[in-house]
């Protein structure tokens, strides 16, 4: 299969995810790439995965994605503070890091359409823990041929997520709320994907169904770009040598951020280890740390929403690779874990596995890294970023490793506006006061600006107001698709 059909189909046919059959390597040296723009570099690096597009239709489709929507020049800006060098990932337009990706997956799925000459409209369906909703919907609002459904949990998003998704602009996108967790919209949306009788009904009606979530592999592959570009921006500033190894840490929920910096470490991108931060919902750190990935657990809603998942997709395809790209071991651990809702990692499996480390953090822990970053270096994260910031330090603490760290900061502090401000100024600093007031408050005490996304949503109307129970999903679909 080429990586156009991949990208058009979203999910596998027998519910699995897509794969390279191989990785690629820099075909330049870092130290050339160095001087290169956001642009080039995404050239660079999504050329050696996405094969069957053309140069001129994928230089098309970075033009397209990477242009005046993000607020700086950069792209992906670096800030250093507390020793380590904050990759900041939401100056798109929807101010989270899914925009990095989400601004390019339309181009290249609508290239896609036109490559494999697809007669159908296409549907994005996607569940979100927050941003990827917003981010898609977005992307794909009023492009044509495409149509895009979101499901997020009600009760457990952001007041300010809720409503960039509720207010969304565009004929074509629709957003419900689903009256669970993110674990059940995204179970949902995967078991409408491998209903093959709907497959068959929609495809009479004139559609086929896509993903926008990173089980989509053409989500994955463009965030593999800010990590060869953060690391070719700290040696192009003289921060590190040619060849010298960095760490990475990432805020983690569904593993496919992590798993990008993981495949720019194969693709020869010299990092050492990759910490993986969980906030209260630690299932990824306690696979980590004892090789049993065990779903069955209580659910916990937190300040840092888009980590509060207990079934991390992307996984699957760490684990493709730590059983020797073997796909019926793969499907076995996986329905374990459908089925049981564990699974146990062999020791070769986790010894290929070796170059994760596994932290978590309290909310009060992060909130005490957001308040000590501000207070020390006067530099204001959001909670998500706050998870791995604190679990940076706990990973430091532990290891004594001072290797240059880059920390994926995930969303714009305004995002969780509330919950910033509480960390850094008390709970009294927020009590009785709605989202937007917060907001103000926050940015006469940080000097930065709040961010258009945010202004544009005070006043905007609400344009979606669906509801339904997790059962009740396919029957949305059909009803907003007139099916």
């Amino acid at each position: 299969m080429t990586a156009s059909q991949a990208i058009l189909q979203g999910l596998a046919q027998d519910g699995g995810l897509f794969m390279p059959t191989e990785f690629p390597r820099l075909d330049k040296p870092l130290k050339e790439l160095a001087p290169l723009s956001y642009q080039e570099t995404a050239y660079e690096v999504m050329k050696l995965f996405l094969t069957d597009y053309t140069e001129e239709e994928l230089k098309s489709c970075i033009a397209k994605a990477y242009d005046s929507k993000f607020d700086t020049e950069e792209i992906a800006p670096l800030a250093k503070a507390d020793g380590a060098y904050f990759l900041e990932l939401y100056h798109g337009n929807t101010i989270a890091f899914k925009d990095m990706a989400l601004s390019i997956l339309p181009h290249l799925m609508t290239v896609a359409a036109k490559k494999n000459h697809v007669d159908k409209e296409i549907v994005i369906l996607t569940a979100t823990s927050g941003d990827t909703g917003k981010a898609a919907m977005a992307g794909f609002a009023d492009v044509p041929g495409t149509r895009i459904i979101v499901f997020y949990p009600k009760d457990g998003v952001s007041r300010i997520q809720e409503l960039q998704m509720r207010t969304q602009k565009g004929d074509n996108t629709c957003v419900a709320a689903i009256e669970g967790n993110f674990d059940d919209a995204q179970t949902g949306v995967k078991k409408i994907f491998g209903d093959k009788e709907l497959e068959k009904e929609l495809a009479r009606a004139g559609f086929q169904l896509s993903s926008a979530n990173s089980i989509n592999i053409g989500r994955l592959v463009p965030q593999i770009v800010y990590y060869v570009y953060a690391y070719c921006k700290l040696l192009a500033g003289g921060e590190i040598k040619d060849g010298e190894a960095i760490n990475v840490v990432v805020p983690t929920g569904n593993f496919g951020n992590i798993l990008a910096a993981y495949f720019a470490k194969r693709i020869d991108l010299p990092v050492k280890t990759l910490v993986c931060a969980s906030n209260e919902n630690k299932v990824l750190y306690d696979f980590f740390s004892t090789g049993t990935y065990d779903r069955r657990r209580e659910f916990i809603l937190t300040n840092s929403p888009s980590m509060d998942i207990l079934i991390s997709s992307n996984l699957e395809r760490l684990i493709y690779l730590s059983t020797g790209c073997d796909a019926q071991a793969d499907k076995e651990l996986m329905r374990e874990l459908a089925e049981q809702g564990s699974y146990r990692a062999t020791d070769s499996m986790r010894a290929f596995m070796s170059d994760f480390w596994g932290g978590f953090a309290s909310q009060e822990e992060s909130g005490a890294a957001i308040r000590k970053l501000f207070e020390d270096c006067g530099y204001l994260i959001d909670t998500h970023t706050g998870v791995a910031a604190a679990v940076y330090g706990k990973y430091k603490k532990e290891t004594g490793d001072r290797t240059a760290a880059v920390i994926a900061s995930t969303a714009s502090p305004y995002k969780f506006a509330p919950s910033v401000m509480a960390a850094v100024k008390g709970e009294a600093a927020v009590q009785d006061k709605d989202a937007f007031a917060v907001v103000d408050a926050l940015s006469e005490m940080s000097g930065v600006p709040v961010p258009q996304a945010v202004n544009e949503i005070r006043t905007a109307p609400i344009r979606h107001s669906r509801e339904c129970a997790p059962e009740e999903m396919e029957n949305l679909v059909k009803n907003v698709l007139g099916v």
